[in-house]
This record gives C-alpha cells, structure tokens and sequence, in this order.
C-alpha cells in the first residue's frame, strides 16, 4: 500500500499545491498555504460495496412548499425568504464587529419567546460574555439554551443527547475543530469536515442550523468554497463604521430569491429593523446642493431609493482621481467616458467622487442614470429638483435601456412623495401622482438636467 503523503493548501481559497510557497498561485495570497497530512489511497484490493437502486420521479411531481419556522425579526425572516426552513443550514459572513453575533442571538430570543427551542453555541466567547451581552440586549429572560464548546464530536454528542432543537446557532465554524483530522482549527480540512458534520446533523434531525463565518479582507467568508456549496443559503451582513446602518443581504438561498436585503439600524440594544428603509436613506437629503440624484432601485422583491452623491473638481495633480463608495469604480469609468463621448460631457479630466448615501452598495445597472444625473448637475453646477428620481442603464452607444419592474419602483417613489420620474423610453408604466420624463439618451438627460448649454 502506498504511503499517505502531505499536501499543501492555501488556506484562503482551498488550492492544493504540490510544495509550500509564500504566495498562492490561485488567488494570489501571501503566507496562506499550510501543509495537511492527505489520508492515505485506497489499495487495489479493496472491494467497493455494491450500490442499491433508487426510485426516479419527473418533474411533474407536486411537493408541498417547506414550513417555515418564523423567529419574529421580520427583516432576518424576509431575507431567509419566510422564515428557516426545518433541516437546512444557513451559513451568515461579515466583517469583525458588524453586528453577525447580535442579529443572531436576537433571532434566537425572538423565536424562543414564542415556544421553540433554540442554542446557541459559542466557540469564541465565554458563556458569560454571551450573557452580558443579553442583559445589554435586554433578553437575559428568554429560553435560549446557551453553550461554550469548539469540539465538533461534543458538540453534536450535546445536540443528540435530547428532543432535537428548533434552531442551533454556532458562532463561529471557524473556531471548530474535529478529532477525525491532525489539522489545526481554522484551517480548510477543519473548517469542510466540521460544516458537513453539521450539516448532516442538520439533514437528519431537522433542526435549523446557523453558521457564523469569518470573511476576509476581501469581504469573503473565509474558507473552503464547499461549505458555501454545503450549505442552503448564504448571507452576507455589510455595515460601514461611519454608519449605524446594517444590511443583511442574502446572496444564494435554496428556499427563497437571492439579492433579498434587510435593513437594520444599530442601536444601544441591539439590532433595531427598519420598516421603511427609503425614507431613512432619504432622511437628511439637501436639495440645494447640485450633485445629487435620487435613485429609485430593486433590492431583491423591494423597491429601494437610495441618494447619489458627486463631486466633480478640478484636478490636484496630473492624473484625475476617482474615488467611489457604495458603487463600481469601473462602472463609473464607463458613465464618464459615454458621457464625453456621447454628451460632450468634458468631465473626464477632472477629479471625480462619487458616494451612495447611507452606507448602501447599490450593484444594479439601472443606477446608471442617477449616477451620470448626479455628475451633470456637479460638473454644471446646476442642483436638479427634489422631487424627482431616477432609474435606466446606458449603453455604450449612449443609449438608455429600460430597467426591469418599473412599476414598484414608481409605487416607491410616488409613496414617497415625489412628482417626476425621469425614466427610460420605453417605459410604458404609469402611476398616479407621478410625472415620466422619458428619455432616449444620454443628450436628452442633458437637457433634462438643465445643462444643455455647457
């Protein structure tokens, strides 16, 4: 029989190298690659074990929607898609003190108020750290089972050992460590052998499962890719410092629509939802200022209107700076060329910031025509009206392309108070209260901006 050999595999992306190295070939990390002891090969005498057949069905078959157990934080619930699901797992990313531990605990409180039962298990606080944090919460007198505990086999021994809860909560599954592995805890064989223990556990006893990840500096979830495959959905809490703002984005879910967000404000006790997130974003708004358009998007199922900010200036040094929060740097790139080249624009020489208000990343294409609104009007020095909103895509050839579900975003603005849209051409929607400005391209939204003379 051969003998087992070591492996090396970088700890960031899960890519196996044949000798260690100080960067990874694959995703280009520094000091990211450790070696792990690869189990030994199968030898040729071993006799596989016979498979058993199993029943095909078509796709004809009706199957009943999955129940739903609702922990009572509506926004958590709308981006799960209803609520969790009995049996999945659900694996929750974000960065170092963004609120992952918080949401969590107050999901588990809410739902153990209203008779089910949930554990929460903590491998990288103390028990009594967890519970400070409850009295702050005030949510020291719910029945929340509370435990301590990084080993995977004591852990499950623990879930196994009664009536199999309604939701476990493990925070987080990289501080877990199994003895069928030498490995260290942390590393990419732990991290993919504990989830899937997990999981199975989950599969099996038909309790809800919710994984804390840790994510890198690139705002990843650090680990192996598996354990996102692993699990049922995967979320994302993105929250800037600056802002009390938190957005809990779903961006793969098995049992609801991905690109779902919730938003939550951060407060002295916790996590507090915020039912209308459009009039929060738009609360501060100064309509006197030029160089901000309101654009009306879709997060997932919900209409959104978020504030575009940007500042156009002249340049400091030799080479124009571009700076860009809450939007793509390259996309912005894209809106000033076709602007100059399309428009006339000229503002491509000269300095250019751009921020979404509010700590909002906005990704839709349809942000397109806010952005090129908002730097019309800060390159001209013309402030566009406040009661108007934005949404189309542009071309390349200056064009503007409809966005798709015009109608909830119009709802959204009208409910909001505003009077004019300036919207694609195509756009045949109409809402009551609520002007179109249609536009065909990017020199019709010159002129609506009131810049056609420069």
């Amino acid at each position: 029989m051969a003998k087992s050999s070591a492996s090396f595999v970088c700890q960031s992306c899960g890519a196996v190298h044949t000798k260690w190295s100080g960067r990874c070939d694959a995703c280009g990390g520094w000091n990211t690659i450790t070696e792990e002891a690869a189990p030994a090969p199968l030898g040729s005498n071993v006799r596989r074990q016979k498979g058993r057949a199993f029943a095909l069905e078509d796709l004809q078959t009706a199957d009943e929607a999955p129940p739903r157990r609702i922990t009572g934080i509506h926004e958590f619930d709308r981006v799960c898609g209803g609520g969790l699901v009995p049996g999945s797992a659900l694996l929750v990313g974000g960065d170092p003190g963004v609120g992952k531990s918080t949401i969590i605990l107050q999901a588990l409180a809410s739902y153990a108020r209203t008779g089910g039962s949930a554990v929460y298990i903590s491998g990288e606080e103390a028990m009594a750290q967890v519970r400070m944090r409850a009295v702050r919460m005030e949510l020291s007198d719910s029945p929340v089972a509370l435990g301590s505990a990084t080993c995977v086999e004591d852990i499950l021994a623990t879930l196994e050992k009664g009536k199999p809860p309604g939701v476990v909560a493990i925070d987080s599954i990289q501080t877990l460590w199994t003895g069928a592995l030498e490995a260290a805890p942390g590393t990419v064989a732990q991290v993919r052998t504990a989830s899937f223990d997990l999981v199975r556990y989950a599969k099996s006893s038909g309790a809800a499962l919710i994984l804390v990840g840790h994510v890198t500096k690139d705002g990843q979830i650090a680990g192996p890719k598996a354990v996102e495959h692993l699990v049922d959905a995967v979320l994302y809490f993105e929250g800037e410092r600056g802002h009390q703002f938190r957005i809990l984005r779903a961006v793969k879910n098995r049992f609801g629509p991905t690109d779902e967000i919730g938003v939550f404000e951060m407060t002295g006790k916790g996590l507090a939802e915020v039912a209308n997130p459009s009039a929060l974003f738009l609360d501060d708004r100064n309509s006197a200022s030029p160089g901000t358009a309101v654009f009306a998007g879709i997060e997932g199922t919900r209409p959104l209107l978020v504030e575009v900010q940007a500042l156009v200036a002249q340049p400091g040094y030799g080479t124009p700076r571009r700076a860009v929060v809450g939007w793509d740097t390259g996309r912005l790139a894209m809106i000033l060329a076709v602007l100059d080249s399309r428009g006339g624009v000229g503002a491509s020489a000269n300095d250019v910031y751009l921020n979404v208000a509010g700590g909002l990343k906005v990704g839709e294409p349809a942000a397109d025509l806010a952005a090129a609104a908002a730097l019309i009007s800060s390159f001209s020095g013309i402030a566009l009206p406040h009661n108007t909103v934005f949404f189309g895509e542009i071309s390349l050839t200056g064009d503007i392309r409809p966005a798709p579900q015009p109608e909830l975003r119009l709802k959204e603005a009208a409910k909001l108070g505003f009077t004019t849209a300036v919207v694609p051409k195509d756009t045949k929607t109409e809402v009551s209260g609520l002007a179109l400005r249609p536009v065909k391209d990017v020199g019709d939204l010159i002129s609506v901006c009131g810049a056609g003379e420069k």
